[in-house]
């Protein structure tokens, strides 16, 4: 089979002899058929993820057919087509025994800390595969990006009529959208990229700005909200700038959600947190749970999620994939890898 490798920083591989993996009890032989790649898989790639190996096979954004299981209390079987929960828990960590299985204190993640998805067969523990419920390959690859914003909603306790600002209108911040949207918030974004904001109006945002000019968003904030603020902020974008964004914009007693992976420090002064009684929320990764209600939202076909996808790659082709999203202005969302019809 074929199997992508990152050797090292902007070295990538496509190794044409890989072994078929032969599943282990408990097991079932996938075939992958798409892959997104993640921003995770790009700081591997660019040499900026500090959790990855080398060599490290990426990838843990998928969708697959399956081609080998035993009968299963889930009632899986051969051929159907089907997506998988990516993050491999230890069980024994006192956030494992607590059913915080998300975040795991020895977390490892397909394309991380362990070989992830973009090869064309790979082996799966049962308990680790999600029924797809008929929604197609392509639509099933994007459920675990949808996840990510999915379990921060999820976590913030959004609710319908809730005013949301979402800052950062990346894929992660979309799906983040999407999904508040999907229990009835009202929900505007932000962005410094003009094709995000206009991609997000077309996904349903009720309302965009640019991040460019502070005043704007301060003024969009006094338009909404009536100067109140906003009941949730939600962070998609892991920069200092843009969680002190959604402190300043956040109402009194409101909430912030943080979903993107920060890499630099922030300094503020802690007072204002308690001066405004703000709830701040982290958000890792999404439990088995998350996918099922994922899929059951595309499955009512309320909403159309392929819309972000952006372009599609081969596997041949993933350096050239991974270079178009290292240059990207901002005209490129979700880029798929076809690993299979």
């Amino acid at each position: 089979m074929k199997k992508v490798l990152i050797e090292e920083p902007f070295r990538v591989s496509v190794k044409q002899d890989a072994q078929i993996p032969t599943p282990k009890e408990r097991e079932a032989l996938l075939q992958v058929m798409y892959c997104g790649i993640c921003g995770a898989d790009l700081a591997s790639y660019t040499g900026n993820q500090p959790f990855t190996t080398y060599p490290r096979v990426p990838g843990h954004e998928f969708s697959a057919r399956i081609l080998d299981i035993a009968e299963n209390e889930k009632g899986l079987k051969a051929g159907d087509i089907v997506t998988c929960n990516p993050y491999f828990n230890c069980g024994k960590c006192y956030s494992c025994r607590r059913g915080f299985v998300n975040c795991c204190t020895d977390n490892q993640t397909m394309g991380v800390q362990r070989d992830g998805a973009f090869q064309e067969y790979i082996a799966m523990p049962i308990e680790r595969i999600i029924p797809g419920k008929g929604l197609t390959a392509r639509q099933l690859a994007l459920v675990e990006p949808f996840c990510i914003g999915h379990h921060g909603i999820t976590r913030g306790n959004v609710k319908k009529g809730d005013k949301v600002l979402v800052v950062g209108a990346g894929p992660i911040g979309m799906f983040a959208m999407l999904s508040a949207k999907a229990v009835g918030a009202e929900v505007y974004m932000t962005d410094l990229l003009d094709g995000r904001l206009s991609k997000a109006t077309e996904m349903g945002a009720d309302g965009v700005v640019s991040g460019k000019n502070p005043d704007d968003l301060n003024a969009l904030t006094q338009k909404i909200t009536n100067g109140d603020g906003f009941d949730v902020c939600v962070e998609c974008c892991g920069a200092p700038e843009t969680f002190l964004t959604c402190i300043e914009q956040a109402a009194f007693a409101g909430k912030i959600i943080l979903i993107g992976n920060g890499k630099r420090e922030t300094n503020f002064v802690h007072s204002i947190l308690l001066k405004k009684e703000l709830n701040v929320f982290g958000s890792r990764n999404a439990y088995s749970a998350d996918f099922e209600q994922v899929i059951d939202i595309l499955v009512s076909g309320k909403i159309n999620a392929e819309a972000l996808v952006s372009a599609e790659y081969s596997l041949e082709q993933t350096g050239d994939a991974f270079e178009a999203l290292r240059h990207n202005s901002g005209d490129l969302m979700k880029v798929m890898l076809k690993a299979a019809e």
